[in-house]
């Protein structure tokens, strides 16, 4: 399934959940990525054995995606082993569950800068890489458009991900022919989740009202990701697609 061959991503969040099935089905697909973690060294490294072992190059990168500097750093690294990028997936992403009430000016600057503003970071060092164009995907989650307990702040920066996202398309496909786009995904049972204090609630909730229920799975996500990396998909910008079984139809 070489669809993607020849082809480099760099993937941030790459060590866990989401973001490693999304290095796992890339690699799969006969691209060389770069898995790209905050603190998970040994998570990193694993994944990166693992897409060595299907036949690809990979790279771990140690980077604050809040921080522009350090991606910046993060980015002059990836270019001692590649001379280009294709694939930019900005999948890293933080937040504070609390009442909106109960926040501060500290907390959303976080989820802002770790969650929106990194995608626009990600682009500023990525587009000089792309050269023959190439694609960026952002992760992003129901909580954008839906009011979820305690997700506010989060869910407001995911909006303006999205929002991001379509401004960089327009910017981006004029001058580079680079397609933006985003995934935004349903309830999926990943180790963040285990942080949500309704977490048993939530995925109950989720598997009786799915038409495609019962679960939704960080690989169903990934699929998403890599149909939008396909050569098919080069006609699609500045959209979101959302992977949900059909949970949002149901009310």
């Amino acid at each position: 399934m070489n669809t993607l061959a020849g082809k480099v991503a760099f993937i941030t969040g790459g060590a866990r959940g989401i973001g490693r099935a999304v290095a796992l089905k890339l690699a799969e697909a006969g691209c060389d990525v770069a898995v790209v973690y905050h603190n998970s060294h040994e998570e990193a490294a694993a994944v990166c054995a693992q897409i060595q072992a299907l036949g690809q190059k990979s790279l771990a990168v140690q980077a604050d995606v809040a921080d522009p500097e350090s991606l910046r750093e993060a980015f002059e690294t990836f270019r001692k082993e590649f001379s280009r990028v294709d694939i930019v997936i900005s999948n890293a992403a933080i937040g504070v569950l609390k009442p909106a009430m109960e926040m501060t000016l500290k907390h959303f600057r976080r989820c802002l800068e770790t969650n929106a503003l990194a995608l626009n970071s990600l682009a500023q060092n990525a587009v000089p890489l792309m050269s023959e164009g190439g694609c960026l995907i952002g992760l992003s989650s129901l909580g954008s458009v839906r009011a979820i307990p305690n997700y506010s702040f989060i869910g407001a920066s995911k909006a303006a991900l999205e929002s991001l996202a379509r401004g960089l398309a327009l910017e981006l496909g004029h001058t580079k022919k680079i397609r933006v786009n985003i995934v935004s995904a349903g309830v999926v049972d990943t180790d963040a989740l285990k942080f949500f204090p309704n977490r048993e609630e939530l995925l109950a909730e989720y598997a009786r009202r799915t038409p495609l229920g019962p679960t939704l799975t960080t690989e169903q996500v990934a699929d998403a990701v890599y149909l939008l990396c396909l050569p098919e998909a080069a006609m699609i910008t500045g959209q979101t697609l959302v992977v949900d079984g059909g949970y949002c139809i149901s009310g």
